[in-house]
């Protein structure tokens, strides 16, 4: 087993929400000072960026796993993460065709910006990428399994956009292995409320829209190998490897 850094929730410059020096190039970068080992890319409804980033974290001696922040009908945020960046891509244009159909304003959200693996500008997406999906919650699971990917809940102790706080409760039916935290402080009491939340493996990530916000070296996965793939395995549980872990 190996014992890997990770921050797995992180926004680019594709977010109109996100900074503009959230560059792919950027954000490996600092994730390398950061001594980070396992990064994700995870943007509003795009996988946009995926392939830039992927350049760059090669680069710079960094795992990386292609991913996005999908947001359901009911406006709740779920990770969407892939070993492979065709499966990412793949998913990132069907999630595409489900958007609700609005031009973003940037001078209000923000621009939505791409880079080129040669950390060049290439583009800028017009449609409007934070709002909804009209992917329901429990489908979202199925779909990026569809991929070949893992669907997790994203930061669940957040008031905003988040499983509990938009619908109060754990579905029945959901299927989930793994939630995201934003304070881990608080999965005591999650699990006390939740019965369900009792059997995830848990994760805490960054959330960063700013360079400085990508977590420190602080918390860690276990895995059987340094790869997406491994990180992937070690999040569905399927070896016996924990799945967040706090630097002592």
């Amino acid at each position: 087993m190996y014992r890997v850094s990770y921050d797995l929730h992180i926004h680019s410059c594709l977010s109109p929400c996100g900074d503009e020096d959230m560059t792919p190039a950027n954000i490996a970068a600092m994730a390398a000072l950061k001594e980070l080992q396992v990064i994700a890319l995870t943007d509003h409804n795009s996988c946009g960026n995926c392939p830039a980033a992927a350049a760059e974290a090669a680069r710079n001696g960094l795992v990386f796993l292609p991913g996005m922040e999908l947001t359901t009908q009911e406006e709740v945020h779920v990770l969407c993460l892939f070993s492979e960046l065709s499966q990412a891509m793949a998913f990132s244009a069907y999630v595409y065709g489900r958007l609700l159909p609005m031009e973003n304003r940037p001078e209000i959200f923000g621009r939505q910006l791409v880079y080129n693996e040669r950390d060049e500008l290439a583009g800028e997406e017009r449609r409007m990428l934070a709002g909804s999906t009209d992917i329901p919650f429990l489908d979202a699971q199925g779909l990026a399994e569809d991929y070949g990917g893992l669907m997790i809940p994203a930061h669940i102790d957040k008031n905003a956009n988040s499983l509990l706080h938009n619908l109060g409760f754990v579905p029945e039916g959901s299927r989930f292995s793994c939630v995201e935290t934003a304070r881990p402080e608080r999965w005591e009491e999650l699990a006390k409320s939740h019965r369900f939340l009792r059997g995830c493996r848990r994760i805490c990530n960054s959330d960063a829209h700013y360079l400085g916000d990508i977590h420190e070296a602080e918390y860690f996965l276990e895995v059987r190998e340094r790869s997406a793939r491994g990180v992937l395995e070690a999040l569905r549980g399927k070896n016996s490897g924990g799945a967040l872990g706090k630097n002592s």
